[in-house]
């Protein structure tokens, strides 16, 4: 299972939800739930776009998180 951290990097970096959003060129409510649900995994260019202005790699915004029934 993988879990989005952008509203971690976004709090590290003292950014805003809105400032993400306008520098990305994305909707305040697609970033917003990027933030508020860390379930939601958006289209690879949005989380690029988030990546870029907050400069950090694809990586740092998704997190994998093993299964426990995922075979090894």
């Amino acid at each position: 299972m993988y879990r989005l951290r952008v509203k971690e990097v976004i709090e590290e970096q003292g950014k805003t939800v809105g400032w993400v959003a306008r520098k990305a060129g994305l909707s305040d409510s697609v970033v917003r739930r990027m933030v508020k649900d860390p379930g939601y995994m958006p289209q690879v260019n949005t989380i690029m776009q988030v990546a870029r202005v907050l400069k950090c790699r694809v990586e740092d915004l998704v997190e994998y998180i093993p299964d426990e029934h995922e075979e090894e």
